[in-house]
């Protein structure tokens, strides 16, 4: 067992124990916050496996997560937005340390790649991850001002 796969498994072990905990207990907005939060914990988790074992694959793996895991959880918060309305969820401070972990993971795992089109892709595996998590927690925490509900 190497560093990579040793700090992957940290991170799922804690990382995702703590977000099946919240699914499955709790309010509503426990539960919709840690499902937003498993993808953006699993997604670093399978680039730290895919320093480890040397499978590339598994960079494309975190990159579908990126982008569907947020897109995931907008869909849960559009069908129970109804019911979030009335006590709406406030995580910000759980959305920016998880999503400081995975530009941690990004930028490590980008050092020790080195310039290359893979450095490329972890870049926009960041930028998906960040940003996607960042719009789903405030989707969930109320939505936009000024955005229709359509």
């Amino acid at each position: 067992m190497n560093g990579w796969i040793l700090a992957a498994t940290v991170a799922l072990g804690a990382g995702l124990g703590t977000t099946l905990w919240g699914v499955a207990t709790g309010p509503l907005r426990r539960r919709v916050v840690a499902q937003n939060m498993s993808t953006a914990l699993a997604c670093p988790a399978l680039l730290l496996l895919s320093q480890g074992y040397t499978r590339p694959s598994y960079v494309d793996l975190a990159l579908v997560l990126a982008l569907l895991g947020p897109v995931g959880t907008l869909v849960f918060a559009r069908l129970l937005a109804g019911e979030l309305a009335d006590d709406p969820p406030r995580a910000w401070g759980v959305t920016w340390v998880v999503a400081g972990f995975g530009a941690v993971v990004v930028g490590i795992v980008c050092a020790a790649t080195g310039p290359s089109r893979a450095m490329v892709k972890l870049l926009v595996i960041g930028a998906l991850l960040i940003a996607g998590n960042v719009v789903a927690s405030r989707a969930l925490s109320g939505g936009f001002p000024g955005a229709g509900r359509g």
